[in-house]
C-alpha cells in the first residue's frame, strides 16, 4: 500500500504493509530515527510526534490512516545547528540522561505549550477557563504520558518552564 503525507514540511510517500505503524514508516521507510520505539504499546511516549499539530503516540497509529496528514517529528523542530527553544533548554538544564526519551519529551512539550496557550485545561488546572499558570504541577500533569527511565523529571520540567519563559 502507498500512503502520502507531509513530514517535517516535505511531501513524502511510503510503500508499506497495511499493518505498518506510523512509527515504523517514519523510522524504516523514511529514515527518521529520532522518533524512538520504546514500549510499542502507547505507554511510554518515546514515539510522540505531532499529527496535524496534535501530539500522538505514533506506535498506535497505522500509517495507512494518515493519507494527506501533516506529521512533525523531532527532526522537524530543530537541528544540531539550529536548536529550537525547548532543545536549548533541555541542554541548558540537563533535561536528559540517556537521551532515549528526549525526542518524545521535546515533541510532547511542544504540543503541551500550544495546548496551554490555547487555554486547554488539564486535570491539574485550577480552573477550566481563563489563564492557566505554568507551575510545576501543571507541567508534570501535562507531561505524564512521557516516561523517563532515568528519572530526569525535575530537570525536564525545569527545561520546559525555561523554554516557556523564552517563548512568552
Amino acid at each position: 500500500m502507498r500512503t502520502r503525507f507531509t513530514v517535517n514540511g516535505e511531501s513524502r510517500e511510503v510503500e508499506h504493509d497495511t499493518r505498518a505503524t506510523l512509527l515504523d514508516a517514519l523510522r524504516d521507510q523514511l529514515g527518521l530515527t529520532g522518533t524512538k520505539k520504546g514500549c510499542d504499546h502507547g505507554q511510554c511516549g518515546a514515539c510522540t510526534v505531532l499529527l496535524n499539530g496534535k501530539r500522538v503516540n505514533s506506535c498506535l497509529c497505522l500509517a495507512a490512516m494518515h493519507e494527506g496528514d501533516e506529521v512533525t517529528t523531532i527532526e522537524g523542530l530543530g537541528s544540531p545547528e539550529a536548536l529550537n527553544a525547548l532543545q536549548k533548554a533541555f541542554v541548558a538544564k540537563d533535561g536528559y540522561q540517556c537521551g532515549f526519551c528526549t525526542p518524545g519529551q521535546i515533541v510532547s512539550a511542544t504540543a503541551m505549550l500550544e495546548e496551554l496557550r490555547a487555554g486547554d485545561p488539564s486535570y491539574a488546572s485550577a480552573s477550566l477557563e481563563g489563564e492557566m499558570p505554568l507551575d510545576d504541577a501543571e507541567i508534570a500533569e501535562r507531561m505524564s504520558g512521557n516516561l523517563c527511565r532515568c528519572s530526569a523529571y525535575p530537570l525536564i520540567r525545569e527545561a520546559i518552564a525555561m523554554a516557556a519563559e523564552v517563548k512568552s
